[in-house]
């Protein structure tokens, strides 16, 4: 969302994707959140439909220019999500599509694939860290 919507955060995350040596892998269950998110603004009035349209359509152009790389949710990461709100969400507000996403975060890392883990979420990025990873959250930084 920061990428394409100025708001907090948003010179972070251009740097990260704009950095030479970075590529950006995403879940395939970001796209449905970015619509998502984005559908929240028009509906609040933060931006305009026709706004949203042209975000949308510069994601599909960094998808397309393969500036960000999507990866599948196999089975195995539902496994891996079920297991993390287990562990944290009794205590943590981890959420079940946030777990997902660090799931899946989770079988990159071990396939050497990530570094970072980039979210603005502070929970989400707490558990990120309780899991190991370097995090990146882009409203902190």
């Amino acid at each position: 969302m920061k990428l394409y919507h100025a708001e907090v955060g948003t010179p972070v995350v251009d740097e990260l994707l704009n950095a030479a040596d970075n590529l950006v892998r995403i879940s395939r269950l970001a796209p449905a959140e970015l619509i998502s998110a984005f559908a929240i603004k028009v509906r609040t009035q933060l931006i305009s439909r026709e706004d949203a349209d042209i975000f949308l359509r510069q994601f599909q152009s960094d998808l397309v220019a393969r500036k960000v790389e999507i990866f599948s949710i196999e089975e195995s990461a539902f496994t891996i999500a079920e297991w993390l709100i287990q562990r944290y969400a009794f205590e943590l507000r981890l959420r079940a599509l946030d777990a997902l996403q660090l799931a899946i975060a989770i079988e990159l890392r071990d396939r050497d694939l990530v570094d970072f883990f980039v979210a603005a979420d502070k929970v989400l990025c707490e558990v990120a860290g309780l899991e190991g990873f370097s995090v990146i959250n882009p409203e902190r930084s």
